[in-house]
């Protein structure tokens, strides 16, 4: 789950990280009397989204008084904002953060991430902050700093030491950073994280060190224990597809491809999604029914898969375990009928009660395609999409 920059700014403050002072507007109006309050004499404004490149698409601008503040605002708030993390269609600003302006001396960068590798959190620092850090990792990797953090006695001090001065900061101000990083790392924590971002991380003229802009992401599966956090969510800005497959217990990614996916298990999906690849097609989605799920989920989960006006197909690929093919079976019926699936359906069923479930959709008399094998369920829902589209497969072969 993500939040917005100024939700995240709060919760780092909570945690004794310095930020600016400024506060969330969604009017011109309440955005001009924020500027007043902070009573300063130059303000930042920021469009409030979940996406990253924001000043290159005119999403920051710097205002000397409060008319500019306002103006700002007014030509914010409602507009599209097109990033490169957006996509060309951009994304709807609704609300926007008034800051009070640092004078910056130098801008850092500093992160905090699970490496799959170690399965251990590492913090991250670079030099070349304020400025897309994965074409620094991608093109200068040695200018990537890291230390590797045992869970078990978490961040200490002397890394954090050592990390800041490799950042080349100042040794008067070593110990403001280190202690920064500290606390960065409690609320990472704390908060059950899967990323802590703060870029830039400035050091002001006045020798201060400052988070002027912050990212935290949370790991889902942990929200249970912090309803202060799930209650931030904002579902202007989260996929309406996968919002409502959460609400059902689903698990749902929206991908660009045209052909449905519908699965049980998360390795199936991606095996499923793979081989629908191989043979010249591109998956619209992965969907993760689970293992038991329920005749009424699976009908949701067609509900949500057709809601994508990009499908063009669909493949059911189910191995019964846990989840009974006729269970399956019976809710594609009940999905079909209910929710008048248009395009073709592929179904691969395997498992308990597979016999079971080849009949219930062979006497269904509804238009499904039932196939035997993984490997020809791809081929022939890759075929149905041509065949609708009126262009040929392009069908490849694993070396």
């Amino acid at each position: 789950m993500n939040i917005h920059e100024y939700q995240a700014k709060e919760i780092l403050h909570a945690h004794g990280v310095n930020v600016p002072a400024g506060t969330m507007a969604d009017t011109p109006e309440k955005a001009e009397q924020i500027a007043k309050e902070l009573g300063c004499a130059r303000f930042v404004v920021k469009a409030q989204i979940h996406a990253g490149g924001r000043g290159k698409g005119g999403g920051i601008r710097l205002a000397n008084s409060l008319e500019e503040v306002r103006r700002d605002a007014e030509q914010m708030i409602g507009m599209r904002l097109v990033t490169h993390q957006t996509g060309p269609e951009g994304k709807l600003v609704k609300k926007i953060l008034i800051e009070e302006a640092a004078d910056i001396k130098k801008e850092l960068y500093l992160g905090i991430v699970v490496d799959r590798r170690s399965s251990r959190p590492v913090i991250m620092g670079s030099e070349e902050g304020g400025i897309d850090i994965e074409e620094v990792a991608a093109l200068h990797p040695e200018k990537i700093l890291k230390e590797t953090i045992d869970i078990d006695v978490g961040l200490m001090p002397f890394q954090a030491r050592r990390l800041a001065y490799g950042l080349k900061i100042p040794n008067s101000l070593v110990n403001q950073a280190s202690l920064l990083m500290l606390r960065l790392y409690n609320t990472f924590v704390n908060c059950d994280c899967s990323l802590a971002e703060i870029n830039p991380l400035a050091i002001t003229a006045d020798d201060k060190i400052i988070a002027l802009d912050a990212k935290l992401s949370f790991d889902d599966n942990a929200l249970f224990r912090h309803q202060e956090i799930s209650a931030l969510l904002d579902e202007d800005e989260e996929n309406p597809r996968e919002l409502e497959a959460s609400k059902h217990g689903l698990s749902y990614v929206s991908l660009n491809g045209n052909i449905g996916c519908l699965v049980n298990g998360a390795g199936l999906a991606m095996a499923t999604m793979d081989l629908i690849k191989l043979h010249g097609g591109e998956p619209a989605n992965f969907l993760d029914v689970g293992g038991g799920a329920s005749a009424e989920q699976v009908t949701q989960a067609f509900k949500i898969i057709l809601a994508d006006e990009k499908v063009k197909a669909i493949l059911v690929n189910i191995l019964g375990g846990i989840m009974r093919c006729d269970v399956i079976a019976e809710g594609i019926i009940a999905a079909v009928k209910e929710a008048g699936i248009a395009v073709p359906l592929v179904v691969r069923l395997e498992g308990t009660n597979v016999d079971i479930g080849k009949k219930l959709l062979t006497e269904s008399g509804l238009n499904i395609i039932s196939v035997d094998g993984l490997e020809n369920a791809a081929e022939k829902v890759v075929a149905e999409v041509a065949k609708t589209s009126g262009t040929p497969t392009s069908v490849r072969f694993a070396q």
